[in-house]
Protein backbone atom coordinates (compact mmCIF):
# COMPACT_ATOMS: atom_id res chain seq x y z
CA UNK A 1 0.00 0.00 0.00
CA UNK A 2 1.47 3.16 -0.98
CA UNK A 3 1.98 6.10 1.62
CA UNK A 4 0.09 9.45 0.64
CA UNK A 5 3.51 11.05 0.01
CA UNK A 6 3.62 7.96 -3.29
CA UNK A 7 0.22 8.29 -4.06
CA UNK A 8 -0.08 9.99 -8.02
CA UNK A 9 -2.92 10.18 -9.98
CA UNK A 10 -3.33 7.45 -12.69
CA UNK A 11 -1.37 7.98 -16.29
CA UNK A 12 -3.80 7.45 -19.85
CA UNK A 13 -2.22 4.07 -20.19
CA UNK A 14 -2.80 3.03 -16.40
CA UNK A 15 -6.82 4.35 -16.80
CA UNK A 16 -7.19 2.35 -19.43
CA UNK A 17 -5.91 -0.87 -17.86
CA UNK A 18 -7.42 -0.31 -15.25
CA UNK A 19 -10.99 -0.10 -16.99
CA UNK A 20 -10.44 -3.38 -19.08
CA UNK A 21 -9.79 -5.14 -16.04
CA UNK A 22 -13.30 -4.06 -15.04
CA UNK A 23 -14.49 -4.81 -18.32
CA UNK A 24 -13.57 -8.66 -18.16
CA UNK A 25 -15.25 -8.42 -14.75
CA UNK A 26 -18.39 -7.03 -16.43
CA UNK A 27 -21.23 -10.00 -18.19
CA UNK A 28 -24.44 -8.52 -17.96
CA UNK A 29 -25.81 -6.17 -20.34
CA UNK A 30 -26.86 -3.07 -19.25
CA UNK A 31 -29.73 -0.71 -20.80
CA UNK A 32 -31.12 2.54 -20.10
CA UNK A 33 -34.44 3.37 -21.36
CA UNK A 34 -34.69 7.96 -20.99
CA UNK A 35 -38.19 8.92 -21.66
CA UNK A 36 -38.67 13.03 -21.79
CA UNK A 37 -35.91 14.09 -20.86
CA UNK A 38 -35.72 17.57 -22.95
CA UNK A 39 -32.67 19.81 -21.71
CA UNK A 40 -29.64 18.71 -23.93
CA UNK A 41 -26.90 19.03 -21.23
CA UNK A 42 -28.78 16.25 -18.93
CA UNK A 43 -29.02 13.93 -22.24
CA UNK A 44 -25.18 14.71 -22.46
CA UNK A 45 -24.56 13.50 -18.91
CA UNK A 46 -26.97 10.42 -19.13
CA UNK A 47 -24.54 9.63 -22.58
CA UNK A 48 -21.68 10.27 -21.05
CA UNK A 49 -22.75 8.46 -17.51
CA UNK A 50 -24.41 5.34 -20.09
CA UNK A 51 -20.86 5.09 -21.62
CA UNK A 52 -19.08 5.22 -18.60
CA UNK A 53 -20.73 2.03 -17.22
CA UNK A 54 -20.80 0.37 -20.14
CA UNK A 55 -24.78 0.51 -21.42
CA UNK A 56 -25.36 -1.56 -24.37
CA UNK A 57 -28.31 0.54 -25.80
CA UNK A 58 -29.93 3.56 -25.01
CA UNK A 59 -33.15 3.48 -26.00
CA UNK A 60 -35.05 7.43 -25.92
CA UNK A 61 -38.99 7.59 -26.44
CA UNK A 62 -41.80 10.49 -25.75
CA UNK A 63 -39.74 13.91 -26.57
CA UNK A 64 -36.56 13.24 -25.65
CA UNK A 65 -33.85 15.10 -26.92
CA UNK A 66 -31.64 13.03 -29.16
CA UNK A 67 -27.62 12.42 -28.92
CA UNK A 68 -27.50 14.14 -31.87
CA UNK A 69 -28.48 17.68 -30.83
CA UNK A 70 -25.81 20.24 -31.09
CA UNK A 71 -25.40 21.26 -27.17
CA UNK A 72 -25.58 17.64 -25.79
CA UNK A 73 -21.62 17.27 -26.87
CA UNK A 74 -21.24 20.32 -24.61
CA UNK A 75 -21.27 17.49 -21.56
CA UNK A 76 -21.54 14.28 -23.77
CA UNK A 77 -17.75 15.28 -24.30
CA UNK A 78 -17.33 12.66 -27.27
CA UNK A 79 -19.03 10.14 -25.58
CA UNK A 80 -22.31 10.41 -27.64
CA UNK A 81 -20.39 7.92 -30.38
CA UNK A 82 -19.59 5.09 -27.83
CA UNK A 83 -23.52 4.24 -26.93
CA UNK A 84 -25.91 2.74 -29.77
CA UNK A 85 -28.93 4.65 -29.66
CA UNK A 86 -32.41 4.89 -31.04
CA UNK A 87 -35.88 6.58 -30.31
CA UNK A 88 -38.03 3.84 -30.32
CA UNK A 89 -41.09 6.03 -30.07
CA UNK A 90 -43.71 5.83 -27.23
CA UNK A 91 -43.01 4.53 -23.52
CA UNK A 92 -44.88 1.22 -24.30
CA UNK A 93 -42.72 0.78 -27.67
CA UNK A 94 -39.59 1.40 -26.16
CA UNK A 95 -40.23 -0.72 -23.41
CA UNK A 96 -41.47 -3.52 -25.99
CA UNK A 97 -37.94 -2.83 -27.80
CA UNK A 98 -36.19 -3.46 -24.63
CA UNK A 99 -38.38 -6.66 -23.92
CA UNK A 100 -37.47 -7.89 -27.57
CA UNK A 101 -33.34 -7.81 -26.55
CA UNK A 102 -34.57 -9.93 -23.18
CA UNK A 103 -33.91 -7.66 -20.79
CA UNK A 104 -35.82 -6.62 -17.60
CA UNK A 105 -37.43 -3.07 -17.12
CA UNK A 106 -36.49 -1.79 -13.83
CA UNK A 107 -38.05 2.10 -13.42
CA UNK A 108 -36.52 4.93 -11.36
CA UNK A 109 -38.90 6.57 -9.83
CA UNK A 110 -40.91 7.05 -6.30
CA UNK A 111 -44.03 4.94 -6.49
CA UNK A 112 -46.01 3.18 -3.24
CA UNK A 113 -44.84 0.04 -4.55
CA UNK A 114 -40.66 1.26 -5.15
CA UNK A 115 -37.85 -0.29 -3.41
CA UNK A 116 -34.58 0.99 -2.23
CA UNK A 117 -32.39 0.88 -5.71
CA UNK A 118 -30.17 -1.23 -3.37
CA UNK A 119 -32.76 -4.12 -2.75
CA UNK A 120 -33.94 -3.85 -6.62
CA UNK A 121 -33.57 -7.08 -8.43
CA UNK A 122 -30.69 -5.53 -10.93
CA UNK A 123 -29.73 -9.19 -11.79
CA UNK A 124 -28.49 -9.91 -14.99
CA UNK A 125 -29.88 -8.67 -18.14
CA UNK A 126 -31.73 -5.20 -17.10
CA UNK A 127 -32.55 -2.01 -18.44
CA UNK A 128 -32.97 1.08 -16.16
CA UNK A 129 -35.61 3.57 -17.12
CA UNK A 130 -35.74 6.94 -15.98
CA UNK A 131 -38.18 10.04 -16.75
CA UNK A 132 -38.15 13.60 -17.50
CA UNK A 133 -37.19 16.39 -15.81
CA UNK A 134 -40.27 17.48 -14.31
CA UNK A 135 -41.98 14.80 -13.97
CA UNK A 136 -40.57 11.79 -14.14
CA UNK A 137 -41.50 8.39 -15.65
CA UNK A 138 -44.98 8.62 -17.36
CA UNK A 139 -47.78 6.22 -16.24
CA UNK A 140 -47.71 4.30 -19.03
CA UNK A 141 -43.82 3.70 -18.04
CA UNK A 142 -44.79 2.71 -14.79
CA UNK A 143 -47.02 0.08 -16.05
CA UNK A 144 -44.65 -1.56 -18.81
CA UNK A 145 -41.72 -1.99 -16.05
CA UNK A 146 -40.82 -5.05 -14.68
CA UNK A 147 -40.50 -3.13 -11.17
CA UNK A 148 -39.67 0.27 -9.22
CA UNK A 149 -36.89 1.36 -7.54
CA UNK A 150 -35.87 4.79 -5.80
CA UNK A 151 -32.50 6.32 -4.34
CA UNK A 152 -33.04 7.11 -0.99
CA UNK A 153 -32.60 10.49 -0.05
CA UNK A 154 -32.23 11.87 3.55
CA UNK A 155 -31.69 15.83 2.67
CA UNK A 156 -34.52 18.08 2.61
CA UNK A 157 -34.93 17.78 -0.93
CA UNK A 158 -37.50 15.25 -2.61
CA UNK A 159 -35.34 14.86 -5.97
CA UNK A 160 -32.35 14.66 -7.81
CA UNK A 161 -31.35 15.78 -11.05
CA UNK A 162 -32.41 13.08 -14.10
CA UNK A 163 -28.69 12.53 -15.00
CA UNK A 164 -27.09 12.34 -11.42
CA UNK A 165 -30.02 9.63 -10.65
CA UNK A 166 -29.03 8.24 -13.79
CA UNK A 167 -25.15 7.71 -13.32
CA UNK A 168 -26.25 6.47 -9.67
CA UNK A 169 -28.69 4.17 -10.51
CA UNK A 170 -25.83 2.72 -13.51
CA UNK A 171 -23.58 2.54 -10.84
CA UNK A 172 -25.08 0.81 -8.68
CA UNK A 173 -26.27 -2.22 -11.59
CA UNK A 174 -22.77 -2.26 -12.12
CA UNK A 175 -21.38 -2.35 -8.15
CA UNK A 176 -23.70 -5.50 -7.52
CA UNK A 177 -22.92 -7.30 -10.56
CA UNK A 178 -19.31 -6.80 -9.60
CA UNK A 179 -20.05 -7.50 -5.98
CA UNK A 180 -21.94 -10.46 -6.49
Amino acid sequence: MSTPAERRQLRPTDVKRLNRDWRRRTEARLGLLVESVTQPFNIGSIVRSAAVFGVDHLWLAGNSTPPTHRNVAKTALGTERLVPWEHAGTPAEAAAAVRKEGMRLIAIELTTDAVPLHEAPLDGDVCLAVGGEDHGCSPALLAAADAVAYIPQIGRVGSLNVAVATAIALGEARRREWAG
